[in-house]
């Protein structure tokens, strides 16, 4: 059977299999979390019914399991962070001579491991915090930030033209939000018919035909040189001065790329920052949403994926990059604003609106970044995205959950407002970029 250089399946897949998990965490570990501190079941037949009382207790309670909710996210992402960090670094540069799918595979198999562990303690109603382990255990294989780096080098082999190269990444960003808003919806309603197994099983079952598909129908487009192995030392100080020379060659173009990165990474860190904290404000007072209203919610966030595809789509006909990215930086800082202060469900929806093209800086700068340097280089280039992506992500996580739970009782729009200052960092050093 003839393979297929198609690696949007892949991306596809793993972002249905993906937010179908997502979004259940952090709601199995919050209900686990308010049975173990209320000593009372979670209610989910009414959608008001947690926010009904206002006795002081109830309050209290529901602050407590805010703080321990967002501190067990804290206390998983820090396990995870610096393996899935290291291993994405490694790999993603190593793909430059050994091909990139072992970039998409090892991730695959990280991701099934997680998702069968999250089933076993679900399942068997084992302790919560094994979970933590699962996390570590799966960043052993990297994690999100290592298939999307492979997958976008993938498409950097394949594009010759510039323009086809910032499309086929958009249209690789617009395939993980249109899944996984798909993916989002139907978890709600999945969670209220059946509960958290079937929904993690389900999940387990795309990842291992995604599996299937990489390994054995998925073409590689580097050509592997046998004759190249070399010793483990010796490839990975081959990695490193490839890397340094990439961004510390002394040179314009290292010093385009340097500050591209930290544009990236920055704009990346408000971004995911404020998104991680979306579900617990979501279940919080006021709004107080049940599982098909976050499932909603969800889904409604990732509509931007599709709308920012378009956006890169219409603009990059008669504006340049940098004229793009600006304008979704902008998004995101509205956005950002409006959450701070929703205290409705419609509102909640609304602030959707703004943030329409909130996407676009990322593959607008990924390729920007990848038009500068060779294709021999392009492992190098998106391993360091892949790791200072990976990297803003975990801490922005890290950093956002600690500061949600000091301010949850007193202002817990208060992280959105953090990252919508935070995302005036980036647009003041896009206009450096210029050449």
């Amino acid at each position: 059977m003839k393979g297929l250089y198609l690696v949007e399946p892949v991306v596809a897949i793993y972002s249905f299999a993906s937010f179908m998990v997502y979004p259940l965490v952090q709601q199995y570990v919050y209900r686990r979390l308010w049975l173990e501190i209320t000593n009372s079941p979670y209610p989910v037949s009414d959608n008001s019914s947690r926010c009904a009382s206002n006795s002081s207790n109830h309050t209290s309670q529901q602050d407590e399991v805010q703080k321990a909710a967002s501190l067990f996210s804290l206390y998983s992402n820090l396990c995870s962070m610096i393996p899935s960090l290291l291993v994405t670094l490694l790999l993603v540069a190593y793909s430059d001579q050994r091909g990139r799918k072992i970039t998409i595979i090892m991730p695959l198999i990280g991701s099934l491991i997680y998702t069968l562990s999250l089933l076993a303690v679900s399942f068997f109603e084992l302790n919560l915090y094994l979970l933590i382990a699962a996390s570590f255990v799966s960043a052993l294989f990297g994690g999100i930030g290592t298939m999307l780096g492979g997958c976008f080098s993938y498409v950097a082999d394949l594009c010759e033209d510039g323009k086809q190269k910032t499309l086929r990444m958009a249209t690789v960003d617009m395939v993980i939000g249109l899944l996984a808003g798909v993916a989002s919806i139907s978890t709600g309603y999945f969670l209220r018919a059946s509960g958290f197994n079937w929904p993690f099983f389900t999940s387990a079952i795309f990842q291992v035909v995604n599996l299937l598909y990489a390994i054995f129908i998925l073409e590689e487009t580097k050509v592997i040189d046998r004759s190249e192995t070399v010793a483990c030392c010796r490839t990975l100080q081959k990695l490193v001065s490839g890397i340094y020379y990439l961004f510390f060659g002394g040179n314009r173009r290292s010093w385009i790329l340097v500050l591209m990165i930290v544009i990236f990474t920055s704009i990346s860190f408000a971004n995911t920052g404020g998104l991680s904290m979306m579900t617990l404000y979501e279940l919080n007072e006021p709004l107080c949403w049940s599982e098909v209203l976050v499932g909603y919610g969800s889904a409604a966030s990732l509509t931007v994926f599709i709308t920012s595809f378009v956006g890169v789509y219409v603009f990059s006909r008669c504006l340049p990059d940098i004229t793009i990215a600006f304008i979704g930086m902008l998004s995101v800082f509205i956005g950002m604003v409006m959450i701070a202060f929703a205290k409705t469900t419609v509102m909640m929806f609304l602030v959707r609106i703004p943030t329409m093209f909130a996407i676009m800086p990322f593959p607008v700068l990924r390729s920007m970044m990848s038009k500068v340097i060779s294709k021999s280089e392009q492992g190098s280039l998106f391993a360091c995205v892949a790791f200072t992506e990976n990297m803003s992500s975990y801490v922005a996580s890290a950093v956002f959950s600690s500061i949600y739970a000091a301010t949850v009782a007193w202002c817990p729009g208060f992280v959105f407002l953090l990252g919508a200052g935070l995302c005036l960092i980036p647009v003041s050093l896009l206009g450096c970029t210029c050449p």
